[in-house]
């Protein structure tokens, strides 16, 4: 990974998915974009149709600049379409702000949601991220890997999500990405909530042991091209 692309629906997805795996490899030089789709907060409204105020994207946005730059990551987008409504937006709209995105940074690697998520917002993403990424569109992407996300990823109902590939990482990493997470404040509570310290770190450890180290952050490889 030299240059990644991460694709997330909403302001903490990227830290949840893959927060431990930006610190791991922003220390060694590897530069990474985030680009949001949603903004993240109207979702959580008593009335769904209402949209979200200036003043709570204008919070979220706050929120995540301070996560990513935790991180270390100095590269992002974001787009604030309706939270929990990207199924009445046009796919292709939310496929060319993938595509546009890739055309700027030129990645490597792309990370985006999984397919089989709880969230609709996640499995549209998903499906926006494979439009955009397909071989007669190909701009020198060579990895397409998707990602958990603790409170979507483990509450699909049938098939769930079945990591591939295992990312080790140390307990620095493992810090950082709590700490970024730490950021949005309105998305943490105490553990046994799964977005908590322990929950993080839980996750960390159950997906290690199966790759046989003590840290791992996991993923699903969507495809790969081999020059």
């Amino acid at each position: 990974m030299k240059r990644v692309l991460i694709i997330a629906a909403h302001p903490d997805d990227e830290v949840l998915g893959c927060g431990a795996t930006i610190a791991k490899y922003s220390r060694i030089g590897a530069e990474f974009m985030v680009l949001f789709i949603a903004e993240g907060s109207s979702c959580r409204f008593v009335n769904p149709s209402c949209s979200a105020s200036i003043d709570a994207i204008a919070d979220r946005t706050r929120m995540a600049t301070d996560a990513l730059s935790r991180l270390g990551v100095k590269h992002y987008c974001f787009n604030d379409l309706p939270c929990g409504r990207l199924d009445q937006e046009p796919i292709i709209n939310i496929n060319k702000m993938i595509e546009r995105a890739i055309h700027k940074f030129e990645p490597d690697t792309v990370l985006t949601h999984s397919a089989l998520d709880a969230n609709n917002d996640h499995r549209i993403v998903f499906r926006a991220t494979i439009m955009a990424t397909r071989p007669n569109s190909f701009y020198g992407v060579e990895r397409l890997l998707s990602y958990e996300v603790l409170s979507s990823s483990e509450w699909s109902f049938g098939e769930a999500f079945s990591p591939t590939v295992f990312e080790q990482i140390d307990e620095l990493d493992l810090v950082l990405k709590w700490r970024a997470l730490a950021a949005y404040e309105t998305e943490v509570k105490t553990f046994p909530f799964p977005r908590s310290e322990e929950g993080i770190r839980a996750t960390a450890m159950s997906r290690g042991m199966q790759a046989g180290v003590p840290l791992a952050e996991a993923f699903c490889l969507i495809r790969e091209f081999r020059p």
